[in-house]
């Protein structure tokens, strides 16, 4: 059976046309899928909603790509929608370009400065600073720990707890710059 007879087949609902198609490119999906979600059992469960996806969408294939090409990109999608809605967000880094990061031992503010305003500018950082940055301050892990915690290696809980410190301090002059730049300081 040709392909554009199997799409055809499909998108006239015949489910022996369907599970053809889904045979023919469960696997590759599978492994796409894989590599976005770096989890055996959320990977297949994006593969088969974008399947899902796929055979209620497939009036909208035009042919101008090849069908595997289509389906990949709703693979893609629906990975990434997954994984936005854990809150996730992936940052990728080359850990041969990151340098172990220093830690900065010299945390002073200014006293008019509250914890409630530390707290507001924590969670006013970017996901991907805010959550190490919470668990290395706040909750006083190591990069080991948050590096478990959120499957990322050490090197990259060191530059996201760094690049967080510093985006943090930021945000904290700016407090001291509206509430008028006490001189007195506090260390953090």
């Amino acid at each position: 059976m040709l392909q554009h007879q199997l799409i055809e087949d499909c998108k006239n609902n015949s489910r022996k046309a369907q599970l053809k198609l889904y045979n023919k490119y469960c696997e590759g999906m599978y492994y796409v899928a894989l590599r976005f979600m770096n989890d055996t059992q959320e990977a297949e469960d994006a593969m088969q909603e974008a399947f899902i996806k796929a055979f209620a969408k497939l009036h909208q294939f035009t042919g101008e790509v090849t069908f595997g090409a289509w389906l990949k990109r709703i693979v893609i999608n629906k990975c990434l929608d997954k994984l936005k809605a854990k809150k996730l967000e992936q940052v990728a880094m080359n850990e041969q370009v990151l340098g172990i990061v220093e830690e900065e031992e010299d945390w002073n503010v200014n006293d008019g400065i509250t914890v409630e305003d530390i707290k507001r500018a924590i969670s006013e950082l970017p996901e991907k600073y805010r959550y190490p940055l919470m668990l290395f301050l706040v909750e006083g892990y190591d990069h080991e720990e948050i590096s478990e915690i959120l499957n990322i290696s050490q090197v990259a809980s060191r530059t996201l707890v760094h690049r967080g410190k510093k985006k943090l301090q930021e945000k904290i002059r700016n407090f001291e710059a509206d509430s008028g730049g006490m001189n007195r300081k506090t260390t953090l």
